[in-house]
Formats: C-alpha cells, sequence, structure tokens
C-alpha cells in the first residue's frame, strides 16, 4: 500500500469534492431549469438543510458522503463481490470506462440495479439530447447502484432520493475526476484489506486536521472528530484484541489451539492462579466493544478472531460471520462518516469469509443481518413533548425521574460521546412497554415515539456491559476542550478531567462486566504525572493492570517525532493480588517498525523464560 500516494489522493479528493459540490450547489438553487422544476422537493429540502446547518457544513458533509460511497464501491469492485456480477467504479482490463456503464452500453443493463432503462438506451442512442450522454448515463448507474445497496447495507448507503443526489458531481468519467483517482491510484492489491478504508478516513481528513490545530483554540464539537482521530497500528491492534479477547477464550477453554495464531499475545505463567478470571461457555456470549471506534480498525481484526473462535468450536462456516455480526461486536462513534466506514468493513469482512454473504442478504425474506455500529446522536424533546407522549400512551408511571433524566443525556452526544453514562443500565422494561403502539394518524406522537426509541437504543449500547471494551481513544487535553465538554469531564470524571483519552480509561472500565479486559493505548502521561495520581490509584485498586508495552515516543508513524508518546495496556476489571501484570519496555525504537521488532524480540525472550520454568 503506498500511503504516500493514498494521502495525496485523499487530501486533494476532499478539495476537488467540496469545490464540485459547492458549485452543484450553487446550480441547483440559481437555476430555473425544466428539470430543476421535476426537483423541487429536492430543492426544498437543500434549502432546509442549509438553513438548519449551515452552506459550508453541507458541502462538506456531502462532499464526505460521496467520497465514502466511492470508496466503498472501488473496494467491492476489487473484491468482485457485487451481486450484480459487474464492477461499478474500475473498468475490466484492456478497458477504459467503468464496467457497469460498459455493460449499459452493450444493452446488457444489470436486472437487480433499478434504473430508468428507458433514459439510459435514449441517452445512448441520441434520442435525449445530453450535452454528454456517457457522463449523465454514469451518474443515473453511480445513483441505481447506490440505492441498490440501500437494502443491504441502509447505514452506508443511505436511499438517494434527497438532495445528495442533486450534489453529485456531474464529472466522474475524465481522467481529472475524483473518481478517476479511485481507478488509478488505489489499485486491487490496497484494496486486499479492508484497512484500506481506515487509512482513507484518516487521509481525507488530515488536512482539516491541521487546519484546526492550527487555530489553538476550544475544539468545538463538530471538529472532535477531525482532530481526535488517528489510526492504530496494525501490530498495536493485534496486541490490544489478543490480550483480551484471546486472553477470555484461553481463559475459556484450556485446550484452545488459538494460542498459536496469536502473534503477540503475552501467556500468564502456567502456575498463575486463574480462579477469579472471566470465563464463557460459547462463542456466542462474547460481547466487544470499541466506545470510539472510528473506521472500525480494531473491530475487524477481532472478526478475524472471533471467525478462527467460532471454527475451533466447529461452527457452519457459512453462519459464523452472521453470528459475530449480531451477537460478538458492538462500536460507537459520534462521526457519521467514520461510523459508516466501520460498519462496511464489519460487512466486507462477511463478504470475505462468506462469498455468498450479501447474495444471501438479499434473498432473505429475513431482516438483513447488520453490524452494531451506533452514531450517537443528540436528541431533543421540547417542552411538554414527553408529557403528552406518556399521556397518550399511559404510561406515566414508567417514567421516572432516572427515566426522565435518561430523555435528556444525549442532547449533546456529539460532544460527549461514550463518556455519557446512561442513568439506567437496563431499559428493556420500558422498551416492551412501548413497542407496537398504535399512534393512529397522529404524526406528532409518532415523531416523538421515534426519538424515544433512539434514546433506549443508544442508552442500551453504552449501559449494557462487556467481556471486552478495547480502543485507541480520543487525545484532547483540558485546554483543546469546548466549555461543555470541560465541564462535563471536571463534573463526572474529576480523577481523569485533564484529557479525554484518560476519561476513556475510566468509561471502558464502567463498561465491563466483572473480570472483563480494558485494552487500550493512550498518551503515557497518565503513568507519571501528579494530576492523574489519584486515577491510578483507582485503576490499581479496582483492576489488575495485567500487561503492558511501554511504548515511549514515535509509536505512530503517521504523526511521526515526539508528539505522541504512548503505551498500550490491558487492565483486567478484578483486583487479584494472586496474579502479577507482565510489561515491556520499548521506549527505544524510532518507528513502528522498529517498535513491533523490539517488542516481538522480547516477547520471544519472555515465552523461552516460561519453557525453561515449565521445563
Amino acid at each position: 500500500m503506498n500511503h504516500s500516494a493514498l494521502k495525496k489522493f485523499a487530501i486533494k479528493a476532499r478539495k476537488d469534492l467540496i469545490e464540485q459540490v459547492g458549485a452543484k450547489l450553487k446550480y441547483a438553487l440559481s437555476s430555473d431549469s425544466a428539470e430543476q422544476r421535476e426537483r423541487q422537493t429536492q430543492i426544498n429540502d437543500l434549502k432546509a438543510a442549509i438553513s438548519k446547518e449551515g452552506e459550508a457544513l453541507l458541502i462538506e458533509r456531502v462532499a464526505y458522503i460521496w467520497f465514502n460511497r466511492l470508496a466503498a464501491l472501488r473496494f467491492m469492485d476489487a473484491q468482485n463481490c457485487h451481486p450484480f456480477a459487474c464492477r461499478a467504479v474500475t473498468p475490466v482490463p484492456g478497458n477504459s470506462i467503468p464496467e457497469i456503464l460498459q455493460v449499459a452500453r452493450e444493452g446488457q443493463l444489470p436486472d437487480s440495479v433499478r434504473i430508468d432503462a428507458n433514459r439510459i438506451n435514449g441517452l445512448l442512442d441520441g434520442r435525449i439530447p445530453s450535452a454528454d450522454p456517457q457522463a449523465e448515463c454514469y451518474r443515473i448507474l453511480i445513483v441505481g447502484v447506490c440505492n441498490f445497496y440501500h437494502q443491504l447495507m441502509p447505514y452506508v448507503f443511505e436511499k438517494i432520493e434527497d438532495y445528495t443526489e442533486l450534489l453529485l458531481p456531474d464529472d466522474l468519467l475524465s481522467e481529472a475526476s475524483v473518481a478517476d483517482g479511485f481507478r488509478s491510484i488505489i489499485s486491487d492489491d490496497d484494496c486486499s484489506d479492508v484497512e484500506l478504508i481506515g487509512w482513507l478516513y484518516q487521509y481525507y481528513s488530515s488536512d482539516k486536521k491541521d487546519q484546526v490545530m492550527a487555530r489553538q483554540k476550544a475544539v468545538p464539537k463538530e471538529d472532535i472528530p477531525a482532530v481526535t482521530q488517528l489510526f492504530t497500528p496494525h501490530w498495536i491492534v493485534q496486541y490490544k484484541v489478543e490480550n483480551s479477547l484471546g486472553r477470555l477464550w484461553l481463559q475459556s477453554r484450556s485446550s484452545s489451539g488459538l494460542k498459536e495464531q496469536m502473534r503477540y499475545y503475552i501467556e500468564p505463567p502456567e502456575d498463575a492462579d486463574q480462579t477469579d478470571c472471566l470465563k464463557v461457555s460459547s462463542p456466542e456470549e462474547i460481547k466487544l466493544i470499541d466506545p470510539a471506534c472510528g473506521s472500525g480498525h480494531i473491530l475487524t481484526y477481532a472478526f478475524d478472531l472471533l471467525y478462527a473462535i467460532y471454527e475451533e468450536e466447529g461452527y457452519d462456516p457459512s453462519s459464523i460471520p452472521g453470528l459475530i455480526l449480531s451477537k460478538n461486536l458492538f462500536g460507537v462513534e459520534i462521526d457519521e462518516r467514520a461510523a459508516e466506514l466501520a460498519y462496511f468493513a464489519l460487512v466486507m469482512k462477511a463478504q470475505q469469509r462468506s462469498s455468498r454473504f450479501l447474495r444471501r442478504q438479499l434473498r432473505s425474506s429475513q431482516a438483513v443481518i447488520a453490524p452494531n455500529i451506533c452514531c450517537l446522536e443528540e436528541i431533543h424533546f421540547e417542552e411538554g413533548e414527553l408529557r403528552s407522549y406518556m399521556d397518550a400512551l399511559d404510561i406515566g408511571s414508567l417514567f421516572t425521574a432516572p427515566v426522565l433524566t435518561l430523555m435528556h443525556q444525549f442532547e449533546d452526544a456529539k460532544n460527549l460521546g461514550s463518556l455519557i453514562q446512561p442513568a439506567l443500565d437496563d431499559v428493556s422494561f420500558l422498551r416492551e412497554a412501548i413497542n407496537g403502539k398504535d399512534f393512529g394518524g397522529d404524526l406528532f406522537l409518532r415523531e416523538t415515539h421515534l426519538k424515544v426509541l433512539h434514546v433506549l437504543e443508544q442508552a442500551e449500547m453504552l449501559g449494557q456491559r462487556y467481556h471486552c471494551a478495547v480502543a485507541n481513544p480520543p487525545y484532547l487535553g483540558g485546554k483543546g476542550m469546548n466549555t461543555a465538554l470541560a465541564n462535563y469531564a471536571k463534573k463526572v470524571y474529576p480523577d481523569s478531567k485533564s484529557d479525554l483519552f484518560a476519561a476513556f480509561i475510566e468509561r471502558n472500565h464502567q463498561l465491563l462486566l466483572r473480570g472483563g479486559v480494558n485494552a487500550m493505548i493512550t498518551m503515557q502521561s497518565w503513568m507519571f504525572l501528579s494530576s492523574y495520581e489519584k486515577l491510578r490509584a483507582k485503576l490499581l485498586k479496582e483492576c489488575l493492570l495485567s500487561t503492558m508495552v511501554h511504548l515511549g515516543p514515535r509509536a505512530f508513524d503517521t504523526i511521526g517525532g515526539e508528539v505522541v508518546q504512548a503505551t498500550a495496556f490491558t487492565f483486567e476489571k478484578s483486583a487479584s493480588e494472586k496474579r502479577q501484570g507482565i510489561f515491556f519496555r520499548i521506549v527505544d525504537g524510532k518507528s513502528e517498525k522498529e517498535k513491533m521488532e523490539s517488542y516481538v524480540s522480547k516477547l520471544a525472550g519472555y515465552k523461552r523464560s516460561l519453557s525453561t520454568a515449565h521445563a
């Protein structure tokens, strides 16, 4: 993977898309053509969106939507997994135009992709006048393909009947187009691993991150994702997942051969007391959460490890991907685009493991199996709205003080993210009481009902307890926090308020079952500074620091230098005095590669010492 070329492409694509979407917006609002008059509903929706969020934010959001969609389609092209059996963005070898357009020119439109075939054929044979018939046909095809995927991946491919279609750039075929960059710069080999999606996400936002950081001011909540994202080196992801999820499984199955597949796993001494360790009886019980999941890097490796666990247990291979997506993996995000990519990455993992996964989803009469990815939304209730809702459903007795508190806890969700601690861990009683209620024609009550359900959905994700909480949390010091975030941290996380990463250490701990494992990479400052003294005391009292890899500077090649001095670790939520932690110090390495090699070398020495002791 040529990271330099990918970064250059993603940065340029962002600039080009913002410019082109802006031009389309200007045209949509000023043109009085017959075509535009036919789309008056979309234009009205567009004006409403501008009124709500402002023109600049809308342009940036729509540009990112189209970048994500093109990235997803390009990846699926390389995987040859489209159920309609032709590439959407890239040509077949020896041709110069996308395969789906070539197929359309040959009169063989895919049956499963719903498009206006008469318009396509009319444009191509000249019956319908157009300044650029091929470009117009291709735009129609791309919109059709995205709508086709709406039924399989609705979270990634929202149905395009809104203003995002109006703002799709006209040029998707020329060598200067953004779409051509996906064809010419991103190779099929680059798409061999879904990790590509995460790198594109980070590189696309890198310019914005630099701009926000250059202000040297508190970060507004809409810019928090760009400032705090940091793609985790893959070997550190493996270390965290293997020493949390992998350890949980080996504790539960002493005969498991999984240990041989985990390169970065730190084996406890054979005589280590395991009596207080958390165990599971079936892989279907396991729940792992990444509370700041970004584009899903941690979750996709956890998928691989879970697949090996299910295989070892003898499950039918075709059923394993669906079980993992529905039962085992959970991700929370505040950035909608990142959450979409995490969702997509997990679906692609399922498709790679079962080549008929998408086709089976398409033909199934049951609900689509979807990843448990939650993008937190801000939910507000008007004065008296909840009272009217309770009275209409006659459920006022259920809306106790904690329930009413819960209903308002997500009003600033884009700012506070997974740091929100729901007032109730279990809201099933309320969901059962309101499910299936009939509102007749009262649209106001129905809208309130959907908001209440959304609150419960988010509360369930952040209220339930997990076997493993694995994260590379956001890094943002107190000076960078906006007022609302800083005040919340001081009030709810007084021992870790100095930086978001430290507050997430505490939050991960809260998300765990007794004996569960908190696996993270963070800045190392919490280990030393006096401002974290109470946090250290609390953690060491309530948890066992079971492993640590002290990385020091230069753990992340993508940001370089001394910027982040890091440590990776696992805490078990049990204060065992019968076991001791195992720690590795690799602060001297000058790059990700050197640190990985140093760790592997020291881990090998540790394993030899275990063998010698056993002998």
